[in-house]
């Protein structure tokens, strides 16, 4: 994949004005909206219900990608296809049959993504690679959006490529989690494709020139 992606995370937008800032990523050089969904029980922390994500749905017009950081996501994995996802990911630390719930997000027309939490070696993905549409790498500690980037999330996402290539798949490398002007380039270097970015986006003074430049660094 030659295009490296943008994806603003809504986590860090103004609750307040959620369909203006859905508004601006659509009209800005973003590609994706990033949309986290805490359940207070898996992370520490509640986020997006299911009918403001349907809200968010109804004014994008960009690719929805979906990160549940919740308990037992299976049960929920028609209802994100029905509100209009187009990527759906699931921890691998909450899927206790993860090829079952791979599939099950396929079947329901959807691309299925994993996410590892920091302490998840990209290894335990080796054979089920090959199912996974994207490999969401967390590069902060799942739950609250503006902490700080973890340094081995570099040797971590060469691993992931490395084993991508090795198995001949075509699994996107996304990275989660205090992305922002001084990290960007390097994380592509080494192999990513998706860069999700919430505070450097939307704490910015101008996001839309901020994602902007961001395309830019990483084109």
């Amino acid at each position: 994949m030659s295009t490296k992606l943008v994806a603003p995370s809504l986590l860090a937008a103004d609750f307040g004005n959620l369909q203006r800032d859905v508004e601006m990523v659509n009209q800005s050089d973003a590609d994706w909206h990033h949309i986290d969904v805490m359940d207070g029980v898996f992370v520490p922390n509640i986020s997006f219900g299911m009918p403001v994500i349907k809200s968010i749905a109804q004014h994008s017009t960009k690719i929805l990608d979906v990160h549940l950081m919740i308990v037992d996501p299976d049960r929920y994995i028609k209802a994100f296809a029905d509100l209009g996802a187009n990527y759906l990911t699931v921890h691998y630390e909450a899927c206790n049959h993860l090829h079952r719930t791979l599939q099950a997000i396929k079947n329901q027309g959807m691309k299925a993504g994993v996410a590892l939490n920091p302490h998840t070696s990209v290894h335990l993905l080796e054979d089920i690679i090959q199912d996974i549409d994207l490999v969401c790498v967390m590069s902060v500690n799942p739950g609250f959006g503006g902490q700080s980037f973890i340094e081995n999330t570099y040797q971590k996402v060469s691993e992931l490529k490395n084993l991508i290539e090795k198995k001949n798949s075509n699994t996107l490398i996304e990275i989660d989690g205090g992305v922002n002007a001084t990290n960007a380039k390097k994380l592509v270097d080494a192999g990513a494709d998706v860069l999700v970015a919430g505070s450097f986006v939307f704490k910015s003074e101008n996001p839309t020139e901020t994602i902007k430049k961001l395309k830019e660094q990483i084109a």
